[in-house]
């Protein structure tokens, strides 16, 4: 073992709620004056890499966290300057009325990796230490289940788990308090909620993919903080997504689409798409004469806030997208991860301050008391009303916004991996070949999301039974792991004696957690690679 180091809180995950509960726990301890030594861990090569989002962010928390956040020089330049809300059919698009929640008047088109960096750049000017490039494997626990602090990957072995002459063990961190923000489906957080039923009373949550590419575009196309969405086409009437296009400074366009992983049909693929929806006269038009500059995906969270756990327990608190508080019809959720990880930061320095731990359930109480309770509460039941299709889906959050979310029921969810019906019911899609102009295929995209993974290491792909790819996911669903993977990560090969089995590419793993989350007899456990490793976004 290597050596252990000691903090006050250790917190996991560099995004925009580990970075703001390690800024605010350090504004306090100036306003209170008491000192907490503060440690932030990211799995990434450096702050931002493995940070993708849309992205429109309301800045409500960012006012409440840095107010002069303009004079420091917080990189929100593109203010946005009008919606608009689409309606596609193949050839055709529709503008509607765009509703209330997603009018987006007072908020910014950003790059939320490039706002990270910043945020980085916040919290270790209050003192705050923060390593990238350091993974976590393992949550560490003393002999009365208490978290008691975490340990990082080690690095340097081979794909056989031996030690190389490269070899680094794992490094244990330990805290009087554990933050847990690693994310959408954090490997660690699994755990947690099976160790401490965290979400016994709650719903299951469900989830989307998003997979977005940034385009450069000609000027003339340009229109600086303009906002789009659609619905519609390419999807059918029974699958829950849509797309966005962003106007970012610089000639830049944010293009991406979203599909609820609670999607039927095992022949259906999200990266293609995403890539077929680029070819509607309506966005085509926006890209021709453009190039392409970046590309990835990643999961995103879509229960609300029947779907959020219980978020504290012996020793750590999980916050932002590890529990999920994104609001849906709003399409956003940086705004709401950071006021968690503010709450989560007022109640671990109250208790850490005067020598006791943080009370189990304060920090679930103080959440239930704030606006992230008034913001999502209301809209709890529009994303599962889209479980019976896009017009009744839309009926319903008609009402339900009309209501302010008052009726007394509580809609529920259904988990995502249960949700594929056999290959023998569904019609095969076929996809359009990418023509390398406006659509591309798999490899040209995961080059560009700068991926990279040492080959010579444990699979950070683990099957729990090797046979169930071919015994189950192919007799049945005509193996979806090649298709709802948009990192080309999943192909079903022929051996030398003919037999079919499944190969894992996984140094093309961009980390956007789809495999975890879909696969149907949930068989594939996603765990962290060397740290590092994966995609390294620019300015996603």
């Amino acid at each position: 073992m290597g050596d252990a180091l000691n903090f006050d809180v250790v917190i996991v995950g560099a995004g925009p709620a580990g970075l703001s509960a390690a800024i605010r726990l350090k504004q306090l301890c100036a306003e209170k004056s008491h000192e907490l030594s503060i440690c932030v861990l990211e799995k990434g090569a450096e702050v931002g890499a493995h940070i993708l989002s849309g992205a429109v962010l309301e800045p409500r928390a960012l006012n409440e966290l840095i107010p002069e956040w303009k004079e420091k020089g917080a990189p929100l330049e593109t203010l946005v300057q009008q919606d608009k809300f689409l309606f596609l059919t193949e050839k055709k698009s529709f503008r509607l009325p765009t509703p209330p929640p997603m009018k987006n008047h007072g908020n910014y088109i950003i790059s939320l990796g490039n706002f990270c960096r910043w945020l980085a750049g916040q919290a270790e000017a209050l003192g705050v230490e923060i390593y990238p490039g350091f993974s976590v494997g393992k949550t560490l626990y003393n002999d009365r289940g208490k978290v008691i602090g975490v340990e990082t990957t080690p690095r340097g072995l081979d794909v056989e788990g031996r030690q190389k002459d490269s070899y680094e063990p794992g490094v244990q961190i330990l805290a009087r308090h554990v933050v847990f923000a690693e994310g959408c489906r954090g490997s660690l957080s699994k755990e947690l909620f099976e160790r401490f039923h965290l979400n016994r009373e709650c719903q299951p949550q469900t989830y989307g993919l998003g997979i977005k590419e940034l385009w450069e575009i000609k000027p003339e196309k340009h229109q600086q903080g303009l906002v789009v969405h659609t619905l519609g086409w390419p999807l059918d009437s029974q699958t829950y997504g849509g797309s966005f296009i962003y106007h970012l400074e610089n000639q830049q366009l944010a293009i991406g689409f979203v599909i609820g992983l609670d999607y039927e049909n095992p022949y259906l693929s999200p990266y293609d798409e995403f890539q077929r929806f680029k070819h509607h006269p309506a966005v085509k038009s926006l890209l021709e004469g453009g190039r392409r500059i970046s590309y990835g995906a990643r999961a995103l969270n879509e229960g609300g806030w029947q779907s959020i756990p219980r978020l504290s327990f012996r020793g750590g608190s999980l916050v932002g997208c590890a529990a999920g508080f994104l609001n849906v019809p709003k399409i956003k959720g940086t705004h709401t991860a950071m006021k968690s990880g503010m709450i989560a930061a007022e109640v671990i320095f109250d208790a850490l301050s005067q020598g006791v731990e943080p009370e189990e359930g304060i920090l679930d109480q103080a959440i239930r008391k704030s606006w992230i309770a008034e913001e999502l509460k209301p809209v709890r039941n529009i994303r599962p009303g889209f479980q019976k299709g896009l017009w009744a889906g839309l009926v319903n959050a008609v009402f339900e916004t009309i209501s302010r979310g008052k009726f007394p029921w509580t809609l529920k969810h259904r988990e995502d991996h249960h949700s594929l019906k056999k290959a023998k019911k569904c019609i095969p899609i076929s996809y359009p070949k990418p023509d390398g102009v406006i659509s591309f295929d798999k490899m040209s995209s995961v080059y560009l999301s700068n991926t990279n993974h040492a080959e010579d290491q444990p699979c950070h792909l683990q099957l729990k039974d090797s046979e169930i790819p071919i015994s189950y996911n192919l007799a049945n669903y005509a193996a979806p792991e090649q298709r709802y993977c948009p990192a080309g990560v999943y192909e079903i090969v022929q051996g030398a004696s003919r037999e079919q089995k499944l190969h894992i590419n996984a140094q093309n793993c961009v980390h956007c957690k789809a495999c975890d989350i879909k696969d149907p007899l949930q068989n594939i456990n996603w765990v962290p690679p060397e740290g590092g490793d994966g995609p390294r976004y620019p300015n996603m």
